[in-house]
């Protein structure tokens, strides 16, 4: 039996949930400029796969690669892992 490469995982804060079934999660990383050495903050935005809709805003979260599930969407959702305050 064949095994599976390992997916890459992100941890981000949650920026919109108004598609259905979808939502908007923000990666933030803090960097160093090359030249600089001032630390510049970088943010990735990935749309992932919400099946029970039950993320809201706010939300910490870790969202798993998966295959294309629409034109944007190749991410889903492993777990909530702090809930807004």
């Amino acid at each position: 039996m064949e095994e599976r490469n390992l997916r890459k995982e992100r941890i981000g804060v949650v920026r919109s949930n108004k598609m259905d079934k979808s939502i908007v999660v923000a990666e933030v990383k803090r960097q160093k400029h090359p030249m600089y050495g001032k630390f510049v903050l970088n943010t990735k935005k990935y749309v992932a796969h919400d099946e029970k809709n039950d993320c809201n805003e706010g939300d910490t979260v870790r969202i798993m690669e998966t295959r294309p599930l629409s034109k944007t969407k190749t991410w889903r959702l492993v777990e909530i892992l702090e809930r807004a305050k």
